[in-house]
């Protein structure tokens, strides 16, 4: 029996989130979610915040439940005692140790051993480094290890310490060349964890190449330049103006509206090219990954991103903060409606995962708060 998905012509209109013409769709609805994020928050609440890790697994049975990929529905394995238990070894094992070297490099540096004192404060600083890496490596490969498709399962062998290692070398070399070559860092990186994925029996493949977002990566180099220059104009144009028409007083206020008008062009023109950039960096990543025979793209526009973004904005704003607990939601149902997949599945090939399944949750991912995805 075989699947053939072939979406080339249809595309998204950003707005339908279940689209049937898609291989994924989600046809979930923030009125479902509400009931399941304000328990969640209650119990957090009360709980001290333990129950953070029961009230993810409960957000992801739901989201992956109201996700579909082709003619089935995803569903979330993983349990909120595998998140905690894995959070509590990373305490007892990263944690305690880090706290004990910063108090002794400290100590050290008091009593005038000052160059052991730093060395170990460089050697904590790295140590972190490294396992910021580990973390991303550990907490996609946890995720794919508990996601079920028609019963099958992804995963890696990979323990992700070799990777911790890529992703210190390689984000140094990204910022030693004042910065230029983070474009290839980043697209190495994901083609580097990716490759070492699987789902069912079939190795997921990632070629993206930094080339295709080095110019809009670029723009946001130079853009600082071009924003600074304009905002001064714009701050002395005030000054003038304000000059003009009230002498000396009106120069001052000009100056504060024009002083105003520099910060708002600085932040949201940086801000505005750095949602141009992820969104073509997202566009290439995702539109060079293959799992077996099947081609995966992500059609969401810069557009598509700011809109995403504003829409946060406002709903944490008007809620006063509570709508923080809606952004999974509309992260989730984002991603999904956004993403896309054209090839063949050959259902009858398909077999259960041979890769080890991770015995813990994301410890290390909630250790320094990274984001798998």
């Amino acid at each position: 029996m075989d699947d053939t998905i072939d979406n080339s012509g249809s595309g998204h209109d950003g707005g339908a989130a279940d689209d049937p013409n898609s291989a994924f769709g989600f046809d979930g609805t923030w009125q479902e979610f509400a009931p399941i994020a304000f328990s969640n928050l209650l119990l957090t609440i009360v709980t001290l915040g333990i129950y953070r890790f029961w009230a993810t697994a409960r957000e992801r049975r739901y989201l992956w439940s109201r996700s579909r990929f082709v003619d089935e529905r995803l569903e979330w394995a993983g349990t909120g005692l595998e998140l905690f238990v894995g959070f509590l070894i990373v305490l007892v094992l990263f944690g305690l140790p880090y706290f004990i070297v910063s108090f002794g490099a400290q100590a050290l540096i008091a009593r005038g051993y000052e160059m052991l004192g730093l060395a170990l404060l460089v050697g904590s600083v790295l140590a972190i480094f490294y396992l910021a890496g580990v973390a991303r490596f550990r907490a996609l490969r946890y995720r794919l290890s508990r996601t079920r498709w028609r019963g099958i399962r992804g995963g890696s062998d990979d323990n992700g310490f070799l990777f911790g290692l890529s992703y210190m070398w390689k984000n140094a070399v990204g910022w030693v060349p004042a910065g230029l070559l983070i474009p290839w860092s980043m697209t190495s990186l994901w083609n580097e964890r990716w490759n070492q994925m699987s789902f069912g029996p079939h190795r997921f493949e990632a070629r993206a190449e930094s080339n295709a977002v080095f110019v809009r990566f670029l723009l946001f180099y130079l853009a600082p330049i071009v924003l600074v220059v304009g905002g001064g104009i714009l701050a002395a144009m005030g000054m003038l103006a304000g000059r003009g028409i009230g002498g000396e007083d009106g120069m001052i206020v000009g100056g504060v509206i024009g002083a105003i008008g520099f910060v708002l062009i600085i932040y949201l023109g940086l801000g505005l090219i750095a949602v141009a950039f992820y969104a073509a960096f997202y566009r290439e990543v995702v539109g060079k990954t293959r799992w077996h025979d099947l081609d995966f793209s992500f059609d969401a526009r810069t557009k598509d991103w700011i809109k995403l973004l504003v829409g946060d904005v406002v709903l944490v704003v008007i809620t006063l903060g509570i709508g923080l607990i809606f952004l999974t939601y509309r992260h989730w149902k984002f991603f999904m409606t956004h993403l896309e997949a054209r090839g063949e599945i050959l259902l009858d090939d398909l077999t259960q995962s041979t890769t080890a399944t991770a015995r813990h949750g994301e410890g290390l991912l909630d250790a320094f708060d990274i984001g798998a995805i």
